[in-house]
């Protein structure tokens, strides 16, 4: 446990992206978990007599058009936001590495199907694909995670695929056979492991890809329903009010949204120095 810490201190003292990076990840991270106690107002609470107002020092970031902080409901939608990023590609990830690694490791009709079923989903344009589904199934969180989860499937059935491939002939895979482990076994304790620094660069970019896409539904109509906090809804909603020179109930839940994905796209490389089993020396 030790040796782990003092590698990941190393890994983040090595690098100030990286550690710029991880210190955004922590306060994304504590606005998730800490909004609902640190916003001064309800995100939700409405009032008549205090629309459109300016920044101040009453309300941070003004308050929309129907009275609403601003920024309370910013920190209300890291929750949402966050939320739904995590559990999609959590899903796409579990699923795309149990089946790239499937058809990487046995190859035959395993690698044929796979890969037809990555070629299907990449034959579609993806942002279209997740609003068809969504469309059709309704638009729900849950609606939204499965369809975020299903255009981010390729990508890590692909990764899997391509890593497993290279390493099912490797020396310490022969060993293991040789010591009697099974092949599900291998997969899990030799494999995986060493196909992780990549799939952690993916992950990294599919939270942010993820995060556009949930918002992205949102901006048009297909995502989260209001008056729920999300930024997607926050920035269509002012959209609407930048030419009469409310411009702050567009930029900073844009700022927000904005940060997020560029915080999750300076992780990767820094996943990958973490989770390497070469650089763990």
């Amino acid at each position: 446990m030790e040796n782990k810490a003092g590698h990941f201190r190393y890994v983040i003292g090595e690098n100030l992206v990286t550690a710029f990076a991880f210190s955004l990840f922590t306060l994304i991270i504590f606005l998730a978990i800490c909004g609902p106690w640190i916003t001064p107002y309800d995100p939700l609470a409405t009032n008549a007599s205090n629309t459109l107002k300016p920044p101040s020092w009453d309300h941070f970031f003004g308050t929309d058009h129907l009275g609403r902080d601003v920024y309370s409901r910013v920190i209300a939608a890291t929750q949402l936001d966050l939320g739904i990023a995590i559990s999609a590609v959590g899903l796409s990830f579990i699923i795309g590495c149990a089946l790239g690694c499937s058809a990487g490791f046995w190859g035959g009709w395993t690698d044929r199907v796979v890969g037809r079923l990555s070629d299907t989903i990449m034959a579609f344009p993806l942002f279209v694909l997740a609003m068809g589904i969504v469309a059709a199934m309704g638009n729900t969180v849950e609606n939204i995670i499965y369809a975020t989860a299903i255009i981010n499937l390729p990508f890590y059935t692909r990764v899997a695929r391509a890593e497993t491939s290279v390493r099912r002939n490797a020396g310490y895979v022969h060993a293991a056979r040789l010591c009697g482990s099974r092949d599900v076994r291998i997969l899990a304790t030799q494999v995986f492991p060493n196909i992780l620094p990549p799939m952690m660069v993916q992950i990294s970019l599919n939270m942010g890809w993820a995060i556009l896409n949930a918002a992205g539904l949102s901006f048009i109509g297909l995502g989260v329903r209001p008056p729920d906090a999300e930024w997607g809804i926050m920035v269509a909603e002012g959209a609407n009010y930048i030419v009469s020179g409310e411009w702050w109930l567009a930029i900073f839940p844009g700022a927000a949204l904005m940060m997020a994905v560029f915080c999750f796209n300076l992780l990767g490389d820094g996943l990958r120095d973490i989770v390497d089993p070469l650089r763990r020396t």
